[in-house]
C-alpha cells in the first residue's frame, strides 16, 4: 500500500499574509437578485488583479449562502482595495440598502489577530456563532480599528460612521 504524500507550505515569503472569508446570505426573495448581481461584479474585480491579491476562491455554503476566500499579501493591500472603487461603491450601496441579503467577513492574520463584521445576518456564521456580538460602532466600526492598528488608512473609508448613522 502506498504511503500518503504529505506536504505543507513555506509561507516565509508572505510574512504579513491575510486570509479573508466573505459570505452573502439571501434573507428574502429580493436577496436572490442581490446575490445574482454581485457575481459578475466580483468576477470582474478579481480579473482586474488588484495589487496584493494572491488568490481568490469561491465557496458554496448552502443554496442561499455563498462566499469566497481570498489571500492577500498584507492588510494594507486589502484595505487599499476595499477603500477604492468598485468595492467602495458596493459597500456604500449595500450598507444603505442590503437588498434582502446579509453579508459578513472574517479576516485572519498570519502575524496574529482576527477581525470580523456582520451585516443583517439572520443566522450568525463563524466567530459570531460563539463569541459576543457587539454593534460595529465607535472603535468597532472599521477593520483597522477592530484590529487596534495605529496609523491612518491610505484612503478614506467607503462610508464613515457619521454618514451611515446620520
Amino acid at each position: 500500500m502506498p504511503v500518503a504524500k504529505r506536504e505543507t507550505v513555506d509561507l516565509s515569503q508572505y510574512p504579513n499574509l491575510v486570509v479573508i472569508y466573505l459570505g452573502l446570505r439571501v434573507n428574502t426573495l429580493t436577496g436572490i437578485k442581490t446575490l445574482a448581481g454581485f457575481g459578475p461584479k466580483i468576477s470582474r474585480a478579481v480579473e482586474a488583479k488588484p495589487d496584493g491579491l494572491l488568490l481568490h476562491e469561491q465557496i458554496f455554503y448552502s443554496l442561499r449562502h455563498v462566499g469566497m476566500r481570498q489571500y492577500w499579501r498584507d492588510f494594507e493591500s486589502l484595505e487599499a482595495w476595499a477603500r477604492s472603487e468598485p468595492h467602495k461603491i458596493w459597500w456604500q450601496n449595500f450598507l444603505r440598502n442590503t437588498g434582502g441579503a446579509g453579508f459578513w467577513h472574517e479576516t485572519y492574520f498570519k502575524t496574529g489577530g482576527f477581525e470580523a463584521v456582520y451585516v443583517d445576518m439572520q443566522a450568525r456564521p463563524g466567530l459570531a456563532a460563539f463569541a459576543d456580538v457587539k454593534p460595529a460602532r465607535g472603535a468597532m466600526f472599521s477593520a483597522r480599528r477592530r484590529l487596534g492598528l495605529t496609523g491612518e488608512a491610505h484612503a478614506a473609508p467607503g462610508l464613515s460612521e457619521s454618514d451611515l448613522y446620520s
